[in-house]
């Protein structure tokens, strides 16, 4: 593979989970693990040989002249150290000092600029009581703090609404002007690439298949592999065939006045929901809205105020269970996908065989023996929807299910929950801030904003005439950030604005 780029430029790369696309970024700082080996070719920043370096000039490398925000948050954030103590020691090894005082150039300013509010607040909490668009946010501040020559972004969007990463990739143009900064862009979000990045390459298998001009490559694909990515991404305007859910189907999951508290922060405020048999009830909000919260405190997860009542038409002991954001912190490391499947079956009182498991989500057998760090994303994320289905169960809390995967991986796990759900009639709370991915799968639809859900009602009724302002506003903003992009010229001086239709 072969790629240039240059000074003041944005370089998106884009490719099915498993394509080579962390691999390449991973290589360009020399982080690859234990292993890997570099056979041939030359990495060149600003005239330096970045193979050649010794350890300590790579060292100056790292911590001076590139960033990287990578995909997973709370796996680069400490999880002993406090937020603000954590971006002053960025600030530090820049060489930018590392007080924690208002003022230019500080972690406070930092924390502001990414769209984070009470920072003051925020730089006294530890990772785990963020959320993943929180911290997510936090390690972008990081990572602006040494003002890289070369800023790598892998997936930096992923847990945020499109509001939030449109003040996030904002702010990264900033720099990018500032500093006159090359920006790689890897991400499976097609339209954020084509609205984002002067020029994107597309990769397959470790080769790149087409490269050009974003908007062209991504509204006019040549090559059938990125005619396929394109033809995957879902469509927030598209009506779907609904489940009919009757009023008389039993319910499930009653929830009464939940609350739930921090120390500082009303993250639920007084929530009611019923979910009946067989019905996709979808929560959608910006990050923070309060969405994961509440279902964390459905599957138990967390203590909360008010009252959660389960009647499940199975009668299984272990009636809820969840699918989570990112399976590479819920899948244990030193077990393989055949033993996590087993305990799994074991404890949720299931009849299947793992082998009959592993094929009602479609993982191949030879899988089965491998550990998670040997799968790719989408395969690591069939695991955990395969443990969530191992026994019998009312609901299944699915949070961000399918935002860290890419559009073609995406659409498969998509199908699959569908299948799943229409076959074993298990009812699904459907934590996601796509709106396009909500419209696909849900029957009813929750808007959360603080806490609070301002809005409900069937998916089509709050897409088509919604009635709240914020409701509104998601929905336009998720509108205006899809393909295909319309560039016109800009009404002053400067480069184009894009327009999204």
């Amino acid at each position: 593979m072969s790629f240039k780029i240059a000074r003041g430029e944005t370089y998106g790369l884009v490719g099915e989970s498993g394509s080579g696309k962390s691999t390449a970024a991973l290589a360009l700082v020399r982080y690859l693990a234990e292993g890997a080996e570099v056979r041939g070719g030359s990495i060149v920043l600003s005239g330096t040989d970045v193979l050649g370096l010794a350890a300590e000039p790579l060292r100056e490398f790292r911590s001076r002249r590139v960033s990287m925000v990578y995909q997973e948050p709370t796996r680069a954030l400490n999880p002993t150290m406090r937020i603000g103590a954590q971006v002053a020691e960025a600030l530090a090894l820049a060489g930018r000092g590392g007080g924690w005082d208002p003022g230019p150039s500080t972690g406070i300013e930092l924390l502001e600029r990414v769209g984070l509010p009470n920072p003051d607040l925020l730089a006294r909490r530890y990772p785990h009581q963020l959320s993943g668009g929180q911290a997510q946010r936090v390690v972008i501040a990081m990572a602006l703090a040494t003002r890289p020559e070369l800023l790598i972004l892998d997936e930096p969007t992923t847990g945020l609404d499109v509001q939030v990463e449109a003040a996030v990739l904002d702010l990264v143009e900033e720099l990018r002007t500032d500093l006159d900064a090359a920006v790689l862009l890897i991400s499976h979000n097609l339209p954020l690439v084509a609205s984002r990045c002067d020029r994107v390459g597309v990769l397959e298998n470790g080769v790149l298949v087409e490269e050009g001009a974003a908007r062209e490559v991504l509204t006019r694909p040549t090559h059938d592999y990125t005619r396929t990515l394109v033809q995957a991404l879902p469509d927030i305007d598209a009506r779907k065939p609904r489940r009919l859910v009757r009023e008389k189907s039993p319910v499930v999951i009653s929830v009464r006045g939940l609350r739930k508290t921090y120390a500082d922060t009303v993250a639920v405020a007084g929530v009611d929901l019923d979910i009946r048999q067989g019905e996709v009830v979808a929560i959608i909000g910006e990050s923070g809205s309060g969405k994961t919260t509440l279902g964390r405190a459905i599957a138990g997860l967390t203590p909360y105020e008010g009252t959660v009542t389960v009647t499940a038409p199975n009668k299984s002991r272990h009636p809820v269970q969840m699918v989570f954001q990112s399976p590479d912190a819920t899948l244990n490391p030193r077990r393989t996908v055949r033993r996590i499947l087993s305990r799994a079956i074991t404890l949720l009182d299931g009849h299947d065989s793992v082998e009959q498991l592993a094929t009602r989500v479609g993982l191949e057998p030879p899988l089965l023996d491998r550990y998670p760090g040997e799968l790719s994303g989408g395969q690591k994320q069939r695991v955990a929807i395969a443990r969530a289905f191992a026994g019998p169960s009312a609901l299944v809390v699915c949070d961000e299910p399918v935002s860290a995967l890419d559009v073609s991986v995406q659409s498969r796990i998509l199908t699959l929950l569908g299948h799943l759900q229409s076959s074993s009639r298990v009812s699904y709370l459907f934590i996601s801030h796509d709106l396009a991915v909500v419209r696909a799968l849900a029957d009813r639809v929750l808007v959360m904003r603080e806490g609070v859900v301002v809005e409900s009602g069937p998916a089509d009724q709050v897409y088509e005439d919604p009635q709240h302002p914020y409701t509104r506003q998601l929905i336009e903003a998720a509108r205006y950030s899809a393909l295909p992009p319309r560039t016109v010229p800009a009404l002053t001086a400067g480069r184009p604005v894009t327009l999204r239709q």
